[in-house]
This record gives C-alpha cells, structure tokens and sequence, in this order.
C-alpha cells in the first residue's frame, strides 16, 4: 500500500476520551511523516479551532476544515477551496429550526455565531466539559441573527443544531434530510445535527486536495467516526471507520480497526508500515 497522504477525523477518531493523541497513535503519524506523508486534519471544527496538540504534529500544513466546506493552507496562510450556501436561502434554515426547542450556531467567513438567546443556554446543550468550551470559545453572540447572516462576509459555512432530547433529534434529522435534501446533512456528535453546502463534504474535500498535490486516490488513506465522514471514507483510497463509529459509517469503510481509545489508527498505520 503506497500510501501519501493520511486524513484523519479528530474527535472520536484521532483523539481519545480524554481528547489527547495517545503516545502510541502521535509515534505512528510521526513515522508517516518522516517518509514524506502527507498529515491532513479533516473536522467539523474551524481550522482556527484546531487544538495545538494537533498543529504540533510533524508538517501540518493542510486542513480540512467545516466539514469541507474549507481546505486550508497553513504556510501560506490561504483558503484553497470554499463551499458555502446561498444566503437568502440559509435564511429558510434559520426559520425552520427556530420552530424547535433546540439551539443552534453557525459558521460564516471563519467564524462562528450563535443567537444571544441560545448562548445563554449552552450549559444545557454542552453535552460534555471540552464541547462546552468548545462552543463558548468559537461562538460569538448576536441579537440579530439574520442580520448578521446577511452583513458578514462569505455565505454560511455550516449550520449547527444541537438537542437535549435524541428522540427528536432522530425525528428532525430524518425530516430534514427529506426537506432540505439539496444540502449535505451528517452528525458528528450524539446530540447535533450539520447542514452543509451539497459540495461542502470531506469527500469533495480531499478529492480537490489529493488533486491539487498531485495524488491519485488510491495513495489516500482516511479515518473516521461520524457519518459526517461517511465521504471522506468513500473518496479515500483506503476508508477506515473506528470501532465506536456510526453504523453508517461501518458499512461504507473498507477496513474496521479498534476504537479511538484503542489506539485505533495507529494499529492499521503500524500495518501499513509506519
């Protein structure tokens, strides 16, 4: 296996329960690395909000970012592809959703904001302490939403719902993938929806970066967890879902390894030679 590049999910793939790189997975990517691999970062987040466990990796130079909706040059310090929704029509988004006892934030020209209304009630929604300060660090507060939707620059980036109730959850992602089909709809975590750009995937993500390195697919390996990496997985010559992954997930890969806190990507990296 002539493997080039290395794409990695980080929560629930690269990252462990205590979100840190375990010595075993950082010794494996530090190996790629020395041969000349490619180490490529593919999250929902930011590529402003990528841990500096992660930046600290040997070469990090391109991220792929917002679920694809951004690939990322570090060095030069440059976007190399975007895809982003149509304003107006986002607008539709934010109305619908307001019909339901959730909150939710998005992503616009690299940033992040959230309804004042509902930064007030993160507490309630931030399943977990790291997604709390998660949330409480990436968003920024507004009293006028659709206002602000239309007055930053850059389209919307990512829509993010998030729930306290997973039956409803359930319920409105399923009517949302009817409704709202023209976009690409995932989960990366147990209590949130994405609603992305229909080109706005890790899959169309890392075809354009494979391309613009020079790579063939078949010299890409990715791994993931959420069916928000369902394309990605598909896309790479090698798909790899971790053991805790979504059963969606599991049934696209071509290989299942151990779970995130198995130290899941190294074991297939250290078969691969690494």
């Amino acid at each position: 296996m002539n493997i080039k590049l290395i794409a990695f999910d980080l929560d629930g793939t690269l990252l462990n329960s205590e979100k840190s790189i375990s010595a075993r997975t950082r010794a494996a990517l530090e190996r790629a690395a020395k041969k000349g691999v490619f180490l490529v970062p593919a999250t929902g987040r930011l590529h402003m909000g990528i841990p500096e466990e992660i930046l600290e990796l040997p070469d990090i130079r391109y991220i792929i970012a917002i679920n694809g909706a951004e690939v990322y040059d570090l060095e030069k310090n440059q976007i190399l592809y975007r895809a982003e929704m149509d304003k107006e029509k986002s607008l539709e988004l934010f109305r619908y959703t307001d019909s339901f006892p959730i909150i939710y934030g998005w992503y616009q020209n690299g940033r992040g904001f959230i309804p004042s209304r509902f930064f007030e009630k993160i507490e309630d929604y931030g399943f977990a302490p790291w997604l709390l300060d998660n949330m409480k660090k990436v968003y920024t507060p507004t009293d006028t939403p659709e206002k602000t939707l239309m007055e930053e620059n850059g389209g919307l980036q990512k829509l993010q719902l998030y729930f306290s109730d997973s039956d409803m959850r359930l319920k409105i992602l399923k009517e949302m993938e009817e409704r709202f089909s023209q976009y690409a709809i995932s989960s990366s975590l147990p209590i949130n929806i994405e609603i992305n750009a229909a080109d706005a995937t890790k899959g169309h993500a890392l075809a354009f970066l494979a391309s613009h390195l020079g790579l063939k697919p078949e010299e890409t390996i990715a791994f993931g967890d959420g069916t928000n990496d369902i394309t990605m997985i598909r896309q790479a010559g090698t798909g790899v879902a971790m053991g805790n992954a979504a059963p969606e997930l599991l049934k696209a890969a071509d290989q299942i390894t151990g779970t995130n806190d198995e130290d899941g990507v190294a074991a297939v990296l250290e078969a691969c030679g690494f």
